[in-house]
């Protein structure tokens, strides 16, 4: 009699781990959900209705259009930071973008948007992900 019990309990304990795996492809997910930790998640895709509609050429392949909702646009001198490969304009990390506009000591313009919540290895600055830059 030991061994349907035995049975039961696993079948049991397999069931209530399975309920608790993510919802949609059967799959766990390891990261919160933003319904739990009250932060909207943080993703490197803009979203698909804010992007850049046509290329203007004076913005090397930037936008023609202002930048969509919460899009930002800085305006200032590059600056390198303290690791390699890191470059800050205006308190932000510069995240992304075209390396042969963003450089130290460049004046420019950048669009994007800024994403407090990304990991990166630079230890400066808010990071700032780049959807466009132009020399100022």
């Amino acid at each position: 009699m030991k061994t349907p019990r035995t049975v039961l309990v696993a079948l049991l304990a397999g069931l209530a781990l399975t309920a608790c795996a993510a919802p949609g492809d059967g799959s766990a997910d390891p990261s919160p959900s933003p319904s739990t930790t009250g932060a909207a998640p943080v993703t490197s895709q803009p979203d698909p209705g804010t992007g850049p509609s046509r290329p203007d050429p004076s913005w090397k392949g930037g936008p023609s259009t202002p930048p969509g909702v919460g899009g930002t646009v800085i305006t200032g001198t590059v600056q390198a930071g303290v690791e390699p490969n890191c470059l800050l304009l205006d308190g932000h990390l510069l995240v992304g973008g075209p390396r042969d506009v963003l450089k130290a000591g460049a004046r420019v313009g950048v669009t994007g948007r800024p994403e407090p919540g990304m990991m990166t290895t630079c230890q400066q600055g808010t990071p700032f992900v780049v959807e466009s830059a132009r020399p100022a």
